[in-house]
């Protein structure tokens, strides 16, 4: 396919050939309402003056009679550029004017109306005039009339300019729908370009943008930003994937052993209960870990936002700290709990109550300072303007700043020895559940500790139960 063909075959040149045809018809029905309404004015004064002149020459019939006025039609029709005369006799003949020929029913019929004449002595054909016949009290009849020569050649002149008019509009529209739609093609062959780039494989292509804050611009920035997160999104799959197999490749390589090392070893039935006991704690933990998982993916997909309605967001937390408080105590550690009345987010409760609850074990398991036999776990919920802050600090080592977004992601625990259980998922599944929610997630220095900081909009009303 030529480079002109494509030209003509895209939607803006069809666009533009569109909107030039309808110009074009618009401006040919002004224009030739113009033209008839100039021929129209022009004709009805013509009109006039024949009118003028042939009551001027029946004054001078009833003031002077008949000679005076054959007399002075005899003076006018002299004269250059002068009106068209003719008197006739009762019986039809000529008796005085500068009208050559004339058709044969025009003396038949008194009143105004358009016809072809010849002038007296000229040489020309027919041309064109407005006449009116009056009949004299003598039986004679008087014609009076002027050459529409003139309003025909104004009428061909402004024609032929109007239509020289649309030719140019014609040709500068086609010329102009070219460049647009070849600037609108090259804009889409860039697009093109980078789609198949990306259909190739290659996710880092983008889609060119001028500056220019048009429509293709803002396409061209939405189409990117669109394939920025596509590429973070496989980035974070091929991450979850090495990670599943480096994290549990370990879990399922000790359930293997110990169930090898029972058929080897174990003598009793104790053996064989102590072995599976093993195996289903460790089963269990994968199992955990499996469906934390499932709850990242159901959060960043928005699936569970079907299930969203107006909560409490004081009562989320009591819940929370009501659950945890026996493990506080039991770790030696001071719950503090702080929740404001009336604070209502649209949310999922039970997905709401998972965040919390992930970051209130995290602070049970690592808020006690090393050397410190207790600490305070504070679980908050605020009002600040039209977000509300959920808060859980400890008073634990906390995590360095240069660490706070690695601990967001999965399988990432800054504990080297890992001597603590856990998969390394409460803080990512936490950030999942706050961006599902139109939320954020921020890890502050606690001085001591670490504080975690969920900021939901805030609803006004009533929170459901």
């Amino acid at each position: 396919m030529t480079a002109l063909v494509k030209l003509f075959r895209t939607t803006a040149f069809k666009l533009a050939l569109g909107l030039l045809a309808v110009f074009v018809l618009a401006a040919g029905l002004g224009l030739g309402y113009v033209v008839w309404k100039s021929g129209r004015v022009v004709q009805e004064q013509v009109a006039a003056m024949v009118d003028a002149e042939a009551e001027n020459l029946m004054q001078r019939y009833r003031s002077d009679g008949f000679l005076g006025m054959l007399q002075a039609i005899a003076e006018r029709a002299s004269q250059p550029g002068s009106f068209l005369y003719i008197v006739t006799a009762p019986n039809g003949a000529p008796l005085a004017g500068n009208v050559g020929t004339l058709p044969p029913d025009v003396l038949d019929k008194t009143g105004i109306r358009e016809t072809q004449y010849t002038r007296l002595g000229a040489n020309e054909g027919p041309a064109p005039a407005l006449v009116r016949l009056e009949r004299l009290p003598n039986g004679s009849r008087l014609l009076v009339g002027r050459d529409l020569s003139e309003r025909n050649r104004f009428a061909e002149i402004l024609a032929s300019t109007i239509l020289g008019g649309l030719a140019l509009v014609i040709l500068v529209g086609l010329a102009g729908g070219l460049i647009l739609a070849r600037r609108v093609l090259v804009r889409l062959d860039g697009m093109t370009d980078t789609t198949r780039t990306i259909m190739a494989g290659n996710l880092s292509g983008r889609i060119p943008v001028n500056g220019s804050g048009d429509e293709f611009d803002r396409l061209a920035l939405s189409t990117n930003q669109m394939l920025e997160r596509i590429g973070e999104l496989m980035s974070e799959l091929r991450q979850v994937t090495d990670d599943v197999a480096h994290d549990l490749k370990t879990p399922l390589t000790r359930l293997r052993n110990r169930a090898e090392e029972a058929l080897r070893s174990a003598r009793t039935d104790e053996d064989y209960r102590a072995t599976l006991d093993r195996i289903i704690e460790e089963s269990d933990a994968l199992i955990r870990t499996f469906n934390t998982m499932l709850l990242i993916a159901r959060a960043e997909s928005g699936a569970a936002r079907e299930a969203m309605s107006s909560v409490n967001a004081g009562e989320i937390v009591e819940s929370v700290a009501e659950l945890y408080e026996p493990s506080a105590e039991e770790a030696g550690l001071k719950l503090d709990i702080r929740a404001a009345p009336d604070l209502v987010v649209h949310g999922n409760r039970e997905l709401i109550g998972q965040a919390l609850a992930n970051l209130a074990d995290n602070a049970i398991k690592y808020g006690v300072a090393e050397g410190s036999s207790g600490g305070t776990i504070s679980l908050a919920a605020e009002g600040d303007g039209d977000r509300v802050r959920f808060v859980v600090a400890d008073n634990g080592p906390g995590i360095p700043a240069d660490n706070r977004a690695r601990a967001l992601e999965r399988f990432v625990r800054l504990e080297s020895s890992r001597t603590r259980p856990g998969s390394g998922l409460g803080l990512s599944l936490a950030n999942a559940i706050a961006r599902l929610h139109g939320g954020t997630l921020d890890l502050a220095d606690n001085a001591p500790g670490l504080k975690v900081i969920i900021e939901l909009p805030r609803e006004r009303g009533e929170a459901s139960e």
